[in-house]
């Protein structure tokens, strides 16, 4: 395909195929092994022929905007995909218990997809540093959760969730968590075990009440809290996280 962009500087191989209306995958995909990053997002794909883990050097994966309703079981088996896996706004109503097998994949974006549960294989995704499962249709996540003990940035706004599973106290290395438009009643106690947690998000819930350890969160920098409850912060308990720079908005 003559607007094919495959770079070999550097070793770095892409396929561009960016909005390009294709409607099935190009037998160009599939004309060498090598890729190391392969772009398909916004051409109509309702499928992704089994094959992919003949690419073994590909490290990142562009599969968003399209509408597909299920990812082949063989994404699982890119050895190499340590980088980038976006497979958000499709129409994915599950996610391959196979995924759990990409141990060395930093970034997964899987939002914007009729999504009522996330794989339980999810917590052996150790070295994700950025999980994005936004405006999905989860109530609940994998007890496994506390395994991504990498993980930097959780993105969760606009599911079903009424709360966290206990191994989330195990997300150590957690900077911000976006938990806006759920259904929280109450601030999962397993945060207040989050060393190094800075942003928090729980605006557009049902909280009504915000207990004294948020205040002992040692990094926090901003507490989110709009359109909750409009008393659900004491304002003891405010005026101890503003005085020591934290900004509350409520």
């Amino acid at each position: 395909m003559s607007d094919t962009r495959a770079d070999d500087r550097a070793a770095v191989r892409v396929l561009d195929l960016w909005r390009h209306r294709l409607g099935a995958v190009p037998e160009a995909l599939w004309a060498r092994t090598d890729w190391t990053t392969v772009v398909l997002a916004e051409n109509d794909l309702t499928e992704v022929p089994p094959g992919l883990a003949r690419m073994t050097a590909l490290r990142t994966l562009d599969l968003g905007h399209n509408t597909l309703t299920r990812l082949p079981d063989d994404i699982g088996d890119l050895p190499a995909l340590t980088d980038f896996l976006y497979v958000h706004d499709n129409r994915l109503r599950e996610l391959p218990d196979t995924l759990g097998h990409l141990t060395r994949l930093r970034y997964l974006n899987a939002g914007d997809n009729p999504l009522t549960r996330l794989p339980d294989t999810l917590g052996h995704m150790t070295s994700l540093v950025e999980l994005r499962a936004e405006n999905c249709r989860l109530t609940t996540l994998p007890a496994t959760l506390g395994g991504l003990r990498a993980l930097r940035e959780l993105h969760l706004r606009g599911n079903r969730l009424s709360g966290l599973p206990e191994s989330a106290a195990h997300l150590a290395d957690l900077r911000q968590l976006d938990l806006r438009g759920n259904a929280l009643t109450e601030i999962p106690v397993a945060l207040a075990a989050l060393p190094r947690l800075r942003h928090l998000d729980l605006r557009a819930n049902h909280i009504t009440h915000v207990p004294d350890w948020v205040a002992e969160l040692p990094r926090l920098e901003k507490l989110d809290l709009r359109w909750n409850a409009p008393s659900a912060a004491p304002h003891d308990l405010v005026d101890t996280l503003e005085r020591r720079g934290c900004a509350v908005l409520r």
